[in-house]
């Protein structure tokens, strides 16, 4: 008699942590070897270290911090993108001005984390991350909410552009995940129902967002509303 059929066990996140501070790096590093579905695959404490670790294979996740002994976390964010475009990256930091949060954002980090977050309430966070989300400090919320409203408002003409040419701005497949997103389905049920993994699906996702030039999803459902780019 065939043995029942059962699926299959979710791969582990793999998390990637560059930070300086040795008492926080390791407080993390606890939390994250503690997780079940986690698994620490690198540490570094300086950004010349943290672009060594991006030789490796890539990790679902990269925590960096901002302020590093020898350079910009920003610097190790940009690599990130260019080596692991897979990968999704939170910024954990003490810096919580404009200019670290903008330029962390346009570097393409997807999350920003300040250190009142406890190591372990951040696990939370890495999942909300791993999962497509945006994880953002409510202080740091505010900060882009306000400038995505003086976007919003300085590019009101651009969105009266007719619907055909904003809608060739995204692949049938990006559009595909893009109504997915918007009828609230999760990352690992829009990667079942189009037979991809969930590591594809965050991809075209990561390519939305950059193309809409946004942060999360309710940013993109709004952008994409905004240019016509939703199935009826």
């Amino acid at each position: 008699m065939p043995s029942p059929r059962t699926s299959p066990e979710p791969l582990p996140i793999h998390v990637v942590i560059v930070e300086d501070d040795l008492g926080f790096r390791n407080a993390l590093s606890r939390v994250v070897q503690a997780a079940p579905d986690m698994r620490l695959t690198g540490v570094a404490g300086t950004r010349a270290e943290g672009l060594v670790l991006l030789q490796a294979p890539p990790a679902d996740v990269l925590l960096v911090d901002l302020g590093l002994p020898d350079g910009s976390g920003i610097d190790v964010i940009r690599a990130t993108v260019l080596q692991w475009p897979s990968c999704s990256i939170m910024v954990c930091t003490n810096f919580g001005d404009e200019t670290h949060v903008m330029r962390s954002i346009e570097a393409g980090a997807a999350g920003y984390l300040l250190k009142d977050s406890s190591p372990a309430k951040m696990i939370d966070e890495i999942r909300s991350l791993a999962s497509g989300g945006s994880p953002i400090s409510p202080i740091i919320a505010r900060q882009v909410l306000a400038r995505f409203r003086q976007n919003s408002s300085s590019s009101s003409a651009a969105a009266q552009e007719p619907a055909e040419a904003s809608t060739s701005m995204l692949s049938a497949r990006e559009k595909e995940v893009l109504d997915f997103i918007t009828k609230g389905f999760t990352m690992h049920e829009i990667a079942e129902l189009m037979q991809l993994s969930h590591f594809t699906v965050r991809s075209f996702v990561r390519r939305i967002y950059g193309k809409l030039k946004v942060t999360s999803k309710a940013e993109a459902i709004y952008e994409a509303r905004t240019r016509g780019l939703l199935s009826d």
